[in-house]
């Protein structure tokens, strides 16, 4: 809870793919109160600065994300809605920026991904995904592979970095345009 509202407000992108994580969390705690309190929650208690409430609205935070999961039948696999949201937010301010043209740092960055987009989407089985869905599904598929220890090759590597540059325009798009900073043509 606490690293997810610190980085929901700094960078959405960061925080979508820690979502996910948390999603994932849960479902290896198999969505078992116990469990997530042991492996979870316990892990901030004695933390300094945070206290018997903080606590509570940890667990509480959990709690309320595997009751989420639950009644939106994401116990096996898929996202919570909450960050399905996020994701539709996201493309379409993408969209957005790309029709009103006005931004040749964003598209550029967004064209000079979209190889990587075609050759991941190519790559997929039966179930494409949108664009941006494509980018976040490498860079969390990285992320397992970097917390396993696993080797990830060359290639993978310098497509990432590209993603990641991309994506981190977007977030700070979408931070702009949260706050009121960044105006779009039809709005």
């Amino acid at each position: 809870m606490l690293i997810a509202t610190q980085k929901r407000k700094e960078n959405i992108a960061e925080y979508l793919l820690y979502m996910w994580q948390v999603e994932d969390m849960i479902r290896a705690c198999q969505c078992d109160d116990e469990k997530i309190e042991q492996l979870l929650v316990a892990r901030f208690r004695g933390m300094e600065g945070i206290g018997d409430k903080q606590i509570q609205e940890i667990e509480t935070w959990y709690l309320n994300l595997r009751n989420m999961m639950l009644q939106e039948g994401k116990r096996e696999k898929g996202h919570l809605q909450i960050n399905e949201n996020i994701l539709i937010d996201l493309t379409d301010l993408h969209l957005r920026l790309l029709k009103n043209g006005h931004d040749a740092i964003y598209t550029s960055a967004f064209y000079s991904t979209l190889p990587i987009i075609v050759e991941l989407r190519s790559k997929e089985g039966a179930e494409t995904v949108g664009e941006l869905e494509t980018c976040f599904l490498a860079l969390y598929g990285v992320l397992m592979l970097r917390l396993r220890h696993k080797e990830i090759g060359k290639e993978t590597l310098i497509a990432v970095q590209q993603i990641s540059k991309f994506l981190a325009q977007l977030a700070e798009k979408y931070r702009q345009w949260k706050n009121g900073e960044l105006k779009l043509d039809e709005e």
